[in-house]
């Protein structure tokens, strides 16, 4: 909801400031120019893109105004997940987890957390390296470092999406210039024959143009890609505290001590407390 607070701020203070100043609303809408300013920018963005990255930044938009789920109770069933299954392997055995992490949709402790299982990247993601622990052949330091590779590339995919709608944002004043010039091709095919008031018009609706493709891009595009941005590193941040959760145990670490390591590694703003924590897992 603050999205769309935001934005609203934007219309209300530009609009309000041009009725203020003496301004007509409907001189402001001119159809056609958002069409070749709207339309051109569109066009762009399918041709520069996937269609796998197209399909990303159009999920995106639902989240981005109304809310992403990295909170605190995200994190917490994160957590309570890892440490439910590293508890279990270390009264149990690896092998005992071996079900769980072979068909999460079946596992009792995956069913749990309906959040992460929903999350089939991040549901694999967990799986295949505990299958990988499982094997007992890999140093904790060999973890780590097949670890950071795989999030370093997440990490590049998941920003791809907002370096995406960047691209829009930076080439929307170009084609509100676009718009302008066209419109001045058309002020100037009628300077022979049409009134001052026609011309002043015409010269009035190309401005316009210029004026949507900047209002668009600093002030709706731009500021969405910056929070898509923010979002993925949410997101790539959820998968660095499964990485110290997960290295943590393999250096033989207990389970309630290794998820710390994870808590420790979430950005300060929805990080769950330790008490926070320590009650989660124990209430599961």
């Amino acid at each position: 909801m603050l999205k769309i607070g935001g934005f609203v701020v934007v219309i209300g203070s530009v609009l309000g400031g041009f009725l203020l100043s003496g301004g007509h609303i409907a001189a402001l809408w001119h159809p056609f120019e958002i069409l070749i300013i709207g339309g051109a920018a569109f066009g762009a963005f399918l041709v520069a893109n996937s269609s796998a990255i197209v399909k990303k930044c159009l999920r995106a938009g639902p989240a981005i105004i109304f809310g992403h789920r990295f909170s605190k109770p995200f994190y917490l069933d994160v957590l309570g997940l890892l440490y439910e299954v590293l508890n279990k392997s270390r009264r149990e055995g690896m092998m005992a987890i071996e079900q769980d992490i072979e068909e999460p949709s079946e596992s009792p402790i995956f069913s749990k957390y309906p959040a992460i299982l929903n999350d089939k990247m991040m549901t694999e993601f967990i799986c295949d390296y505990l299958r990988i622990m499982s094997t007992g052949n890999m140093a904790p330091h060999e973890l780590e470092a097949l670890f950071d590779v795989e999030i370093s590339a997440l990490t590049e995919e998941l920003l791809e999406p907002s370096h995406a709608v960047t691209r829009v944002a930076d080439a929307l004043p170009g084609f509100g210039i676009v718009a302008a010039v066209l419109g001045i091709v058309i002020t100037m095919g009628i300077l022979g024959d049409a009134e001052q008031s026609e011309i002043g018009e015409k010269v009035a609706t190309a401005l316009v143009g210029t004026f949507l493709g900047i209002l668009a891009a600093y002030g709706f595009v731009g500021p969405f890609s910056s929070a898509m941005g923010h979002t993925a590193h949410e997101e790539a941040n959820t998968y660095e505290a499964i990485k110290m959760t997960l290295v943590a145990s393999a250096q033989g670490l207990p389970p309630a001590l290794a998820v710390e390591f994870g808590r420790k590694s979430l950005l300060p703003e929805h990080r769950p407390s330790f008490t926070e924590l320590e009650d989660s897992v124990k209430g599961r």
